[in-house]
């Protein structure tokens, strides 16, 4: 029978596993599909950074709710049982119970087993560091909703970012395959001409040499597609066993982030996410200010508690006839401080010293924001007129190796002349792709340094 037993379980584990192992084999990766802005609303809702800046601020508010409730009327309860196993034996002068002078009788006192109950109310009636310590929950609060602002513009950076990447890349396999093909009929056609002895066996190394070096880029060109996909994934939150297929086009895109009219925006420096980070840096230290100096004042704080006591030799707690006698304490405490020896003001000029740092830092904070922003639409004036000066490169380089390939099956050109024309074409290829992620990225690191977005709760967001 134990035997049966043991069979029967072994098969519904075998049948629990393999169940479990086809459910899992029939779950396919998903597959995601975005254009850049698609990517963007996504990655605001499920990235890593994103969700973890969202748990930041939920983390405050239960703070700001532990510092209030701190004030709040406290209500708590305990029950003790005891029982004496050997009771404690006094000494009693014998006298007292008849006997001779000068000698001890050993007794006991109270019952082998007691229950003790009690309840206690507490609460505060004043306390200024209490009236601080709200306000500095409020600043705590404040420091971690702008912090997830700061959070979701990088975000959204790093997903700009992560994007152009992908179509960069994804541009650079399509260049280099079409570069290949071209170089392969370059190379046949001057094959077979070498062949027929109408050129020299230069001339086909030369090819050769271009040929390998263009397939060689052209496969790790595809392997940076792949890691740039995956890059992508990891920005967006997304695992990296699944598909994402994305939209948008890199010449589209970038003239979509072609904007003069953003050179032209102006904000002031106050309303930068950084300089409310620093503005938040100053309040708090402010706030430890006032905390120092309110552990001088006095506290009061009172009491209201109740009890009831049980005594038996045995454990007869739980009998209706236990009797239990009852005990209340009402209480006041103030807790005056009246000497230090210098503590409380060292400390008070610690925390003023660090507020006068936190006011250089703000300062500080502003002239660097003005310098973002400078250097930003800097940045951006150059990637656009670079974009500008690359597409004429590109076109040039075009019609130099073109012209030089016709030459060199006309016996013009030399292979060499041709290489350096192709070499240089390639070239102009990738500093034209360089120059349009760069107007995207450019773009939106100005859009970053711009925004004066405030904190939205998600329910407000709904």
């Amino acid at each position: 029978m134990k035997i049966m037993i043991k069979n029967i379980s072994i098969l519904l584990v075998l049948m629990a596993s393999s169940l479990s192992s086809r459910a899992q084999d029939t779950i396919a990766p998903q597959t995601y599909t975005f254009t850049l802005q698609e990517a963007i609303v996504y990655g605001l809702e499920n990235s890593y950074t994103a969700k973890n800046a969202s748990r930041d601020v939920a983390i405050s508010l239960k703070q700001k709710w532990e510092i209030i409730a701190q004030g709040l009327p406290q209500i708590g309860g305990k029950i003790d049982y005891q029982n004496y196993l050997k009771q404690p034996v006094t000494l009693i002068p014998g006298e007292i119970a008849g006997g001779a002078p000068g000698t001890f009788v050993p007794v006991t006192f109270g019952t082998k087993q007691n229950v003790n109950a009690t309840g206690t109310w507490n609460q505060v009636i004043f306390d200024g560091s209490y009236i601080v310590g709200v306000q500095s929950a409020k600043t705590l609060l404040q420091i971690s909703e702008n912090a997830k602002v700061k959070s979701d513009l990088e975000v959204k950076q790093a997903i700009v970012d992560a994007y152009g990447n992908v179509l960069i890349s994804r541009k650079s396999v399509e260049i280099l395959e079409k570069n290949v093909t071209t170089i392969t009929k370059t190379l046949d056609d001057t094959n077979k001409i070498f062949e027929n002895g109408l050129a020299e066996e230069e001339d086909v190394e030369q090819l050769q040499i271009t040929l390998l070096g263009l397939e060689t880029n052209l496969n790790n060109a595809k392997r940076q597609q792949a890691i740039a996909l995956d890059m992508l994934k990891v920005t967006l939150g997304i695992p990296l066993e699944n598909q994402i297929i994305i939209t948008d086009n890199l010449e589209d895109l970038t003239m979509q982030y072609y904007d003069l009219g953003i050179l032209q925006q102006e904000i002031a420096a106050e309303e930068n996410i950084d300089y409310r980070i620093a503005e938040d840096q100053v309040n708090s230290a402010a706030t430890q200010v006032k905390l120092e100096k309110a552990k001088a004042l006095p506290s009061l704080t009172a009491f209201v508690n109740y009890g009831f006591q049980g005594n038996s030799n045995e454990f007869s707690f739980l009998d209706s006839d236990q009797e239990y006698f009852q005990s209340s304490i009402l209480g006041v405490s103030l807790n005056i401080p009246i000497f230090s020896s210098g503590m409380r003001s060292a400390r008070t000029a610690q925390k003023q010293i660090a507020y006068e740092q936190s006011l250089e830092q703000l300062e500080e904070t502003r002239n660097r924001v003005k310098l973002q922003i400078a250097s930003a639409k800097n940045d951006y004036k150059f990637s656009l007129d670079n974009y500008a000066n690359q597409q004429k490169n590109l076109a040039l380089a075009e019609r130099i190796e073109n012209k030089n390939q016709i030459k060199f099956f006309e016996g013009i050109a030399t292979s060499f002349e041709l290489s350096e024309a192709q070499s240089q074409l390639y070239q102009a290829q990738q500093d034209y792709l360089q120059a349009m992620l760069d107007v995207i990225s450019y773009k939106a690191a100005l859009e970053k340094v711009l925004d004066t977005s405030k904190y939205q709760p998600e329910d407000s967001q709904n």
